[in-house]
């Protein structure tokens, strides 16, 4: 009897923080129990032995904590893995360079933890003293892990996370807290069957096999992570990406089931998309700056961002 009251109550917590999260406007919310990721951590070894990370020598830190939440937050007893989307139809002009769907509008590090903290406000004020912390890509946390862990998806072969029924333009955020609930089962289905799309549209050929992307071969990091030249052997394989890529996300059939974001925040500048390659080419530090004030694209500077575009303009 007390077991099952027991149970009950973790039930009752978990979907009272479901419910709140759909309202904070969540894509998927899924509940884990917070551990060691056991299988996870040779398969990262292995990833930063190959050095797969390439200059993004912050990789190489932390190790233990990447694969176990109890260390960022003491008495962690869950991890509460968020989705939120920002899947927003683009009509590009044909004569233009790209920029990746997730910097079209404001930078998310900011939108999303609000919403994540506003979750821990929540169920601090509804449940009693949670000690937790909110994290968006701002910790070393192995998110798709923990958000397949979760239930929320499974991990596809370009290495994101992939749902059956919204895709995989979104965001994932977690919130670790000291707060035991009941827990949802892990999706344990590969739904990528022997689909090879997004292998075959990488024109770096970054994307390797077991769901393994060496990062230092993908067009994000050399748009936006690396810090020197683009390596010349990369001429003539960026398809007008400047910032970010989309398309391993773009050729993949889930992301058919894609519905565009209620964010509008996550909107993009207007001049964005109207920009010709002319207007891109000739853009002064002044615009930048007006276009891409709240936007992640100012982590690459505007001198990052016309050592994309003269890479490609040469």
């Amino acid at each position: 009897m007390i077991l099952a009251e027991k149970l009950s109550t973790l039930e009752m917590r978990s979907q009272l923080i479901k419910n709140k999260a759909k309202e904070l406007g969540f894509l998927s919310c899924g509940i884990a129990k917070a551990e060691f990721l056991e299988q996870e951590a040779p398969r990262l070894e292995a990833w930063l032995k190959n050095n797969y990370h390439g200059d993004m020598s912050y990789m190489e830190n932390n190790f233990d904590m990447r694969l176990d939440p109890r260390l960022l937050v003491d008495g962690a007893k869950t991890v509460i893995s968020l989705a939120y989307n920002y899947y927003q139809p683009i009509d590009r002009n044909p004569d233009s360079y790209k920029i990746a769907m997730y910097a079209q509008g404001e930078d998310y590090h900011f939108v999303v933890k609000e919403k994540v903290r506003d979750l821990l406000h929540y169920i601090q004020e509804e449940i009693g003293n949670v000690n937790g912390r909110a994290f968006t890509d701002s910790a070393p946390i192995l998110e798709h892990a923990w958000a397949q862990k979760a239930g929320i998806g499974w991990i596809g072969k370009n290495s994101l996370l992939l749902s059956k029924q919204k895709g995989s333009f979104f965001f994932l955020a977690e919130l670790i807290v000291d707060l035991e609930m009941s827990y949802d089962n892990a999706i344990e289905t590969d739904h990528c069957g022997n689909c090879t799309r997004c292998i075959d549209a990488c024109p770096t050929e970054a994307i390797l096999p077991n769901k393994t992307v060496n990062g230092s071969q993908c067009i994000s990091y050399f748009t936006i992570e690396l810090k020197g030249e683009i390596p010349t052997e990369m001429k003539g394989k960026f398809d007008d990406w400047i910032f970010g890529c989309d398309i391993c996300q773009e050729v993949c059939p889930w992301n058919r089931f894609s519905l565009p974001t209620q964010e509008k925040k996550f909107i993009g500048h207007e001049k964005i998309n109207n920009f010709s390659k002319t207007d891109w080419e000739e853009i002064t530090e002044e615009v930048f700056k007006e276009m891409f004030r709240k936007s992640p694209v100012k982590r690459t500077k505007f001198t990052g961002l016309k050592r994309n575009i003269d890479f490609l303009k040469k």
